[in-house]
């Protein structure tokens, strides 16, 4: 495969990514005191199934039998991960479930590591989510902490079945068909928790809003991502997940950073950007790291 002529491209489409999904996690929270977590997420899930097939029109004849087992499991890690991590998100606050969340990702950098230096960015990012986790605070659920740190480890399946179903198949095609995997998982607990009595036409236009933020933007710009950088590169950008989450609700919702905030803020960052120029000569390859 050739190398992408821009290499910044990819990284772009990671740094989009993250931004997009926590402006969709702000519009999240606005629908959860109707709806609830499982019902909004498959809202979700669903709309962006609709918009992502009439957007690709995926070719589900012509798939091989290689492009389904890579597809299948791609979807339904996507939706056990979307419902898992709203339901950590309506118990606990963005900012502490994104960093608990990371922890997924972190841990496949440090198992897929080989060199000296990239375990320093695994450590400085490791400093960061610290700094940005109130350890201290005995008043956070520690069912939604829980529900936080299992999503993290269907982030981590997802990073690692979409590096390779990038491989086999279309970014936009994999997401589409992944997206209708996810909704079938979605589905049974959505009607067990009552879609079809709580979701009113009003909630039509913040639904579509959160379908785009939070599903068919970023899954499409990450899934273009994956194909052209390794999987520790990709997991070590998404340690900027925090700060940007911080920043979303600096903005959005005027919350303010404390100085130990902002210290985590700039080492995860440190810790992005050294990932990225380590492993600036690697994007482009589809070689499987882990």
């Amino acid at each position: 495969m050739q190398k992408n002529k821009i290499p910044l491209r990819p990284l772009l489409a990671v740094l989009g990514s993250i931004l997009s999904v926590q402006i969709g996690a702000t519009i999240a929270k606005e629908l959860f005191p109707a709806l609830g977590a499982v019902v909004t997420a498959t809202v979700r899930i669903g709309l962006s199934a609709l918009i992502l097939l009439a957007v690709n029109r995926p070719g589900l004849k012509t798939l091989t039998r290689v492009q389904w087992k890579a597809v299948i499991p791609y979807g339904l890690c996507l939706g056990g991960m979307n419902l898992i991590y709203y339901l950590a998100l309506s118990r606990i606050p963005l900012g502490i479930a994104v960093t608990l969340e990371f922890i997924g990702p972190l841990l496949l950098v440090v198992f897929s590591s080989k060199r000296l230096i990239e375990f320093l960015w695994v450590l400085l990012a490791t400093a960061g989510i610290a700094l940005m986790t109130p350890w201290n605070n005995t008043n956070i659920d520690l069912f939604g902490a829980g529900m936080a740190l299992l999503a993290g480890a269907f982030w981590a399946g997802y990073i690692v079945l979409g590096r390779r179903v990038s491989a086999v198949i279309d970014g936009g095609q994999a997401v589409s068909i992944g997206m209708l995997f996810a909704l079938i998982v979605a589905l049974p607990f959505a009607f067990t928790n009552g879609i079809h009595l709580n979701f009113k036409s009003g909630m039509i236009i913040p639904a579509v809003g959160l379908a785009l933020f939070c599903s068919a933007i970023p899954f499409s710009l990450e899934m273009y991502a994956l194909k052209y950088m390794p999987t520790k590169t990709f997991s070590i950008l998404m340690s900027m997940e925090p700060a940007v989450g911080a920043l979303c609700g600096l903005i959005f919702l005027n919350e303010y950073l404390s100085l130990q905030e902002y210290a985590a803020v700039i080492l995860v960052v440190i810790a992005s950007t050294g990932a990225t120029i380590g492993n600036r000569g690697n994007i482009g390859k589809i070689t499987p790291d882990i």
